[in-house]
């Protein structure tokens, strides 16, 4: 991202969610960190202005894709990808102090998809309500709404519940992919390891479409490290694709595939072309 001066974030909160704890790696103690309930009032707070750039989360490597953000990006109304950062998850189990009964336990779905072996042997008759975000749980039972939460540590400690037992997740090697959105403008120039992201739309008719957009990248023998088709919403059976590949747009293999895409697609949405992140 650019930048010296402070700039506003917006993220998927509130406070104490992981897309915060992924959002404190990027950023500097000057910069304004604004949680919204969802992640599409955080990436329209960039819309509208109120903010530089958004944080969401994209992509989980146990439970897969984010579909809010991936239709966001793809269909809603135009913002690019400015980077993107990792962050390893574990979840725990919290209450109010000295609570007994658990009867309604609160999770953001992806969370609770992790955490399934631990809840089904501990909790197998308790109701699983779905929030916005693991810390809308924990704010939940802070204020008597639920019973428990699975969330993060941070999260109990922001919200002073007891955590009655810590990463209860079924994978201890789980990590979520985060993306910060911007307005479209500005790109990151060239680092010789960057991800380029983009929305292609093809036609309903097009028997073997995607079979060509795949030969495109072949041919150019750029590599694809994500695909995933979303629904259009215009008809039953219309699909897009997003899809990410390794290089940056004015890396000459990948520029023509754009080009050749542009030939072959109802249309592309450029999504951005950013430095991927070094996991270390």
């Amino acid at each position: 991202m650019s930048a010296a001066e402070s700039q506003r974030f917006a993220y998927l909160g509130p406070v104490g969610t992981f897309t915060e704890a992924a959002l404190k790696k990027i950023t500097c103690d000057s910069d304004v960190l604004i949680p919204y309930a969802n992640v599409t009032a955080a990436l329209d707070a960039v819309r509208k202005g109120d903010a530089q750039f958004a944080l969401v989360p994209i992509e989980n490597s146990v439970e897969g894709v984010v579909a809010r953000t991936l239709d966001e990006l793809a269909t809603g109304d135009p913002l690019t990808i400015a980077s993107e950062v990792t962050l390893a998850v574990t979840f725990a189990f919290m209450t109010k102090p000295g609570a007994t009964s658990i009867k309604r336990i609160g999770t953001h779905p992806h969370a609770e998809s992790q955490c399934r072996e631990y809840i089904a042997k501990n909790y197998p008759h308790a109701e699983i309500v779905a929030t916005n975000s693991t810390s809308a749980a924990a704010e939940a039972v802070s204020k008597g709404e639920l019973d428990a939460a699975i969330a993060s540590s941070a999260a109990a400690t922001h919200f002073g519940l007891e955590i009655v037992q810590d990463n209860i997740g079924d994978n201890d090697a789980a990590v979520t992919r985060f993306i910060c959105a911007q307005k479209p403008g500005w790109m990151p120039e060239p680092t010789g390891n960057d991800r380029t992201s983009m929305a292609v739309f093809i036609d309903i008719d097009h028997a073997g479409a995607l079979l060509e957009i795949l030969q495109v990248f072949a041919k150019h023998e750029v590599n694809l490290t994500f695909i995933q088709s979303r629904p259009t919403g215009r008809e039953l059976g219309h699909y897009h694709f997003i899809i990410d590949v390794e290089g940056h747009i004015n890396d000459a293999s990948v520029g023509k595939c754009v080009e050749e895409l542009r030939e072959i697609c109802d249309d592309i949405r450029f999504l951005g072309s950013y430095p991927r992140e070094v996991r270390s």
